[in-house]
């Protein structure tokens, strides 16, 4: 009995090499689309696949790379003749067959005409046309973060079969619409993909280059489908610069690497997949390790939540706001996209994104912001809303692997927000409160970031991708609720959990805001970086501010008494960003002989190392 899964899991898997490569030996004429061959030369498509097979593939892609009903009308007779051909060739062989789905060969909106809806319809039509007749599918050759991802969702909509994604990069490590591996690793892995890679574009020396940021990001199978190097003209027909054994030398070498799916693609033909059988077989399989990163993602970049704390920007929040929500009410996306940008340009790392008026169309409204805002900056996005319809809709269209605010302990809310990022992929906030409130004690908000966290799992949803928020309320209605919280975070750290925490929520109706959250601030991250020395992600939520600094600032984080001395700062100076009116140098120098600057508009964040008394000038 196959089990493509677990035969992923266990052993080195080889895809078949180039198609039209071949049929183009056979008689296939320039122009004449390979696809047609299904229904008018059966015998020579099965006989190349069968090729494949003796050559040592244990993968073949049907001949649908370029099908779908925007391209033929008779798109469904074109795949059933592909998988009619692909079963004749297989047999009783043990190979499996892959459904090929290759790009629209339209670029989606904002940088063309097709929705994204309109995507995931085209995609599915394919998968539908297959009617489970493949052991797997096999997205290629997409150079576009958004559309890969309707692919993939049109196929998990339609179909319980493994996804496997390769994309197009170019000797940058880009997809041509921006994304590095990274993000698409991300991406990829949220939405459940069996195994992910590269195919196309050049061959497996330019691969090898590449393919350490793969093996550093992604806790998935591997997958090298590459070119037979570049293209050549000799005599009036192409051929490609790299032979079979060069090929298969490079291929070695990726195998080393770990990668566990190898192929071809352009150029390559049953001779290379021999070669490459020949010559990796007897590598030692590595299955994937889990890298067990928190990240969230746009569509050109990956933002990891690990040792440097990440800033959340929360301006696009209409509570309190009275100018945010009169744009809303107004439809004046123009003064939301300003709200973006400037909180980019400013140094956070996540915007938040949270529309919620009872007057507006709520869930249209988010969708819009959202493909707004991710056609202006590529800066990740947390989607904010007390709405699971609201939150769907928002992460359906989103552009990577977004961060979610929120889920709680109460059962409601798990039941309606885990299946969505099980669906859709994301790194959730995990409030730490249920129905009966928030709790007072630490124990009690560590008690109830367990419980979410069990039942995630159940959803298949890691503890790698919750980020708990213990819950900071203002000290001004409780003296004690920052101790609390504090506490509470130091708990989390030591269960292995990555936090979230609204910083700003501490200072809420009190004086002198700015110099509070940074007191409670520079707790907060003592309490979850520094205490016995390691580290653990956090994330910081704080509206875009400056903060004006008259004079010394002490405050107490636990036994020790950190003094920060800030001298000669410019009016107007955001210590978490390094933004001023006027060039300064920021200087800042550890008792030990430890010293280091930092250039105003670089990242620059002060934090105290336990045990130390640290002096920060700025001059």
């Amino acid at each position: 009995m196959k089990d493509l899964r677990s035969d992923l899991c266990t052993k080195r898997l080889y895809f078949d090499g180039g198609f039209g490569t071949v049929l183009q030996g056979m008689g296939l004429k320039s122009g004449e689309a390979p696809e047609t061959w299904n229904i008018t030369h059966p015998d020579e498509v099965t006989g190349v696949h069968r090729a494949y097979i003796e050559a040592g593939s244990n993968i073949i892609t049907t001949n649908t790379f370029g099908v779908n009903r925007d391209k033929y009308e008779n798109y469904a007779e074109l795949i059933s003749a592909a998988l009619d051909c692909a079963e004749n060739a297989v047999g009783g062989s043990e190979a499996y067959i892959a459904l090929d789905i290759g790009p629209t060969g339209r670029m989606l909106e904002p940088l063309g005409d097709l929705s994204f809806e309109e995507a995931v319809s085209i995609f599915a039509s394919n998968v539908r046309a297959a009617a489970d007749r493949a052991d797997l599918i096999i997205i290629e050759t997409m150079n576009d973060c958004l559309e890969t991802k309707a692919a993939v969702i049109a196929a998990k909509e339609n179909s319980s079969l493994p996804i496997f994604v390769t994309n197009v990069y170019d000797r940058s490590g880009k997809l041509m619409t921006g994304a590095d591996p990274a993000a698409m690793t991300a991406m990829l892995e949220g939405l459940g993909v069996d195994a992910t890679g590269m195919n196309c574009s050049f061959g497996p020396d330019v691969m090898l280059e590449i393919i350490d940021r793969f093996t550093e990001s992604s806790p998935l199978p591997l997958i090298a489908n590459p070119n037979a190097g570049l293209p050549l003209v000799e005599d009036g027909k192409t051929v490609y610069d790299i032979s079979a054994e060069e090929f298969a030398d490079y291929m070695v070498r990726l195998a080393e690497k770990g990668v566990t799916v190898l192929g071809g693609c352009c150029g390559t033909t049953p001779e290379y997949i021999a070669a490459t059988v020949r010559k990796t077989s007897s590598i030692p399989f590595r299955a994937p390790v889990e890298k067990n990163k928190t990240v969230v993602s746009s569509y050109t970049h990956a933002v990891e939540v690990a040792d440097s704390p990440i800033l959340i920007g929360e301006r696009i929040n209409p509570t309190g706001k009275p100018k945010l929500k009169e744009a809303l009410r107004s439809g004046d996306f123009n003064y939301i996209l300003n709200e973006g940008v400037r909180q980019s340009e400013a140094g956070a790392h996540i915007l938040d994104v949270n529309v919620g008026l009872p007057e507006i169309d709520e869930a249209e409204t988010m969708k819009k912001a959202v493909s707004a805002l991710q056609a202006v900056t590529d800066t990740p996005l947390q989607l904010d809303s007390s709405s699971p319809a609201v939150l769907e809709r928002a992460m359906r269209i989103y552009n990577g692997k977004a961060l979610i605010n929120s889920v709680n302990g109460e059962e409601e809310s798990m039941n309606s927000v885990f299946p969505l990022v099980k669906k859709y992929g994301g790194t959730v906030i995990a409030l730490t409160m249920d129905k009966s409130g928030i709790p007072e004690s630490a124990e009690a908000r560590l008690e109830i970031a367990e419980r979410i966290a069990r039942r995630a799992a159940e959803y298949g949803i890691k503890k790698k991708d919750i980020l708990v928020d213990p819950l900071c309320l203002t000290v001004s209605s409780d003296s004690r609720s920052a101790l609390v919280t504090l506490h509470a975070l130091r708990l989390l750290r030591e269960r292995g959990f990555k936090t979230s925490l609204g910083v700003s929520n501490i200072s809420f109706g009190l004086p002198e805001r700015e110099k509070i959250n940074t007191a409670f601030f520079a707790c907060a991250l003592e309490n979850v970086r520094w205490n016995g020395g390691n580290g653990v992600g956090a994330t910081l939520k704080r509206p875009l501010a400056k903060l004006t600094i008259q004079n010394t600032t002490p405050f107490i984080t636990g036994d020790k008494k950190v003094s920060v001395t800030y001298r000669n700062v410019p009016t107007r100076y955001d210590v978490l960003t390094g933004t001023a009116s006027a060039p300064v140098e920021i200087r800042f120098t550890f008792p030990t002989t430890t010293t280091g600057s930092a250039a105003v508009g670089e990242d620059f964040l002060f934090v105290p190392t336990a045990g130390k008394s640290v002096s920060l000038s700025i001059t």
